[in-house]
């Protein structure tokens, strides 16, 4: 935030607008911060409830939605004009750390993957439109949770044997709540480095070599057995992208990251955009569609109308977990490496990769599957045939098969770095360098695995961890939300720190 002058009785209308704006933009934050610690309350309240007891609430998600929903809007202002406005400001970072832009794009590779795609699809067929609703609104919730996270992974983080900056759950938990709450720390990382092979690793090569065998098929049928040694070759070629840059740590990811997040983001909002104004007569009944079956999945008729309610909420929750991955814990990792002395500061960008990651893409995936009106079977589990479908209304089915798999190349690529570097981090935690370098190899031939295995195998595996990962970590935030809080107030009311 530029400096105004204490005595702006000559400043122009402009400018004395600008000062207005930048004081409630302050004041809004620091109420959105909090907010924090009601909604880890809550929200830890119901994971136990529902984890543990096996016996969910009835009040605690509308309460997070409600909270969540208030501190998001609240700090979304602040957030946005202190991460976009400064992402891309040209800087070196020091030795052992990345720049703010590879953190968050870094976090963002590891996010913006086949949950944009293939997850929103499935969101939509097992959930009907209206899990799309929920989506959004877990979406808002998560942006406060990442922050906290994020925040909290710079304030407790440390150097490692390397010297590089090392964070995330883990670490707060070590360096926030002390040895004696160690064990939480430890089952996150066994979590975490069970669940890279699932959601960071098998589901997204799945994915991948699904939508390459899409595109062949468009103009070169493959019969069965040639598609399983395509797969197996894919899967070996892919493993071997993944093993140069895996084996040269955190800078070289960072660098790819930073290149290839924006550009395929960017290519593929384009291209949504199109499919959806080249339908611009379906946008407003789109939206009917999913405001209208939120709450009243039945309302579709016919083939969904065996969707429950309850099915609708947990399709949407759970695939923007996936998605956006806030309450996992995981993103901090990535972030912890930032060249950054505020932790506040980078925790504003936990809720710019929300927003990027749910409420832009997954929302124009959404969007344009609707939109182009192609049929959806609803009860059953879609690979990235339906957003192909889509796209092909616009170009045709040969260009939408190979712009699918392409996007879903790019998008799951990034996603599986992402998570072979939270997985080593974590694997380094517990057992230390030398181990965490057997995890990347085995992480490598897993690859290869998640080729040929079967979809539905694959996706149960990372919803399950995804599940288990949340636990300690939100056990780790509700202990440390006052620190949160204070990090948050102190950096509000520090005005020197606002300068920078």
């Amino acid at each position: 935030m530029a400096k105004q002058p204490e005595n702006n009785k000559g400043a122009s209308f402009g400018d004395k607008f600008i000062a207005f704006a930048n004081k409630v933009s302050d004041v809004s934050g620091l109420v959105a911060a909090y907010l924090l610690v009601p909604l880890v309350i809550v929200f830890l309240i119901e994971c136990i409830s529902r984890n543990l007891f096996n016996s969910p609430t009835t009040w605690a998600y509308g309460m997070c939605f409600i909270i969540g929903g208030c501190a998001a809007v609240l700090g979304f202002g602040y957030a946005m004009k202190n991460t976009v406005g400064k992402m891309f400001q040209k800087q070196e970072a020091g030795a052992g750390a990345v720049t703010p832009l590879q953190a968050v794009t870094t976090a963002l590779a590891a996010t913006v993957g086949t949950g944009n795609i293939v997850g929103t699809s499935q969101a939509i067929t097992l959930g009907g439109y209206g899990a799309v609703f929920w989506l959004w609104l877990a979406a808002l919730l998560g942006m406060m949770i990442k922050y906290s996270e994020v925040t909290l992974s710079i304030q407790y983080r440390e150097r490692d044997a390397k010297g590089d900056w090392v964070g995330g759950p883990m670490y707060y938990v070590k360096n926030g709540l002390g040895k004696h709450w160690q064990w939480v720390g430890i089952l996150f990382c066994v979590f975490a480095a069970v669940a890279s092979f699932g959601i960071g690793n098998m589901s997204q090569v799945n994915s991948i070599v699904g939508s390459l065998n899409d595109a062949i098929d468009a103009f070169i049928p493959a019969a069965e057995g040639e598609r399983k040694l395509l797969n197996f070759v894919f899967g070996v070629v892919i493993a071997a992208l993944i093993g140069v840059i895996l084996f040269g740590g955190i800078k070289r990811i960072g660098a790819v990251a930073e290149k290839l997040v924006p550009v395929m983001s960017v290519l593929y909002i384009i291209f949504a955009l199109v499919v959806i104004f080249g339908h611009a007569g379906n946008i407003g009944p789109a939206f009917g569609k999913i405001f209208a079956t939120a709450f009243t999945p039945k309302a579709l008729g016919g083939a969904a109308s065996g969707i429950a309610l309850k099915q609708t909420i947990v399709w949407g929750l759970r695939r923007s977990a996936f998605s956006n991955e806030a309450g996992l814990g995981s993103a901090a990792i990535a972030h912890a490496a930032a060249d950054t002395k505020s932790p506040v500061q980078q925790g504003l960008y936990g809720i710019f990769e929300v927003f990027a990651d749910t409420i832009v893409i997954c929302t124009l995936t959404a969007l344009t599957i609707i939109c182009s009106g192609v049929d959806i079977t609803f009860g059953h589990k879609v690979g990235s045939e339906l957003i192909t479908a889509a796209f092909a209304t616009m170009f045709g089915q040969k260009f939408a098969s190979v712009f699918v798999a392409l996007a879903l190349m790019l998008f799951a690529f990034t996603t599986i770095l992402g998570w072979s570097l939270y997985g080593s981090l974590c694997v380094q935690y517990l057992f230390g360098l030398k181990v965490s370098k057997a995890y990347q190899v085995v992480f490598i031939i897993v690859v290869v695995i998640g080729a040929v295995a079967s979809l539905d195998v694959v996706w149960d595996i990372a919803d399950t961890f995804n599940g288990l990962m949340a636990i300690p970590n939100f056990i780790a935030l509700f202990a440390l939300s006052g620190v949160v809080a204070k990090l948050t107030k102190e950096y509000f009311f520090d005005k020197n720190k606002l300068t920078k």
